[in-house]
């Protein structure tokens, strides 16, 4: 039995930003609960040079949105970082799982073999759809997850792997 590129990326990617939108629900509560500022938990990192807290849930909603619109073979959306606070983070990821969700699998026919187009600083390279997945997208789409989790554990947030794995 073989899966097609549709199956192996978007309930991959909404499982994930479910299990994100849960862990950030119940950093919200904690906030609320022990009367913290948010930034303490918005702007925490897991080291100096790593990104915060607010800036590895944007990036894990970009590659998300990104891998599904290139593999759909549509223009990547362009979504400004302006969030602040929880509810922009829960929001912005719940657009993500909207847009992620709302591509027709249609779409990703042959996205395997489509060349997908990337620059990075500068630089542009081309790969092949199924690779853009599995050895770009994914990996980074994940670790950005875990490090957001990692954060908020870190910082005392109650949240476990069935939180992480959206199962909770």
């Amino acid at each position: 039995m073989s899966i097609t590129i549709h199956q192996a990326s978007v309930p991959v990617f909404v499982q994930g930003l479910k299990g994100l939108r849960g862990v950030l629900t119940k950093a919200a509560a904690h906030v609320d609960a022990k009367k913290l500022d948010p930034d303490a938990l918005l702007k925490a990192r897991l080291f100096p040079d790593m990104f915060p807290l607010l800036r590895q849930v944007q990036i894990a909603t970009d590659f998300a949105k990104g891998c599904a619109a290139r593999l759909a073979g549509e223009e990547v959306p362009a979504w400004d970082d302006v969030e602040t606070d929880f509810a922009g983070l829960i929001a912005r990821v719940d657009r993500a799982i909207a847009y992620v969700e709302g591509l027709d699998s249609a779409l990703f026919e042959n996205a395997e073999d489509r060349d997908i187009m990337l620059t990075r600083r500068g630089e542009t390279s081309v790969v092949k759809g199924l690779a853009y997945l599995q050895t770009q997208a994914q990996p980074n789409f994940f670790f950005h997850l875990t490090t957001a989790y990692a954060i908020l554990r870190k910082n005392g947030v109650e949240v476990g792997k069935k939180d992480y794995l959206g199962s909770a």
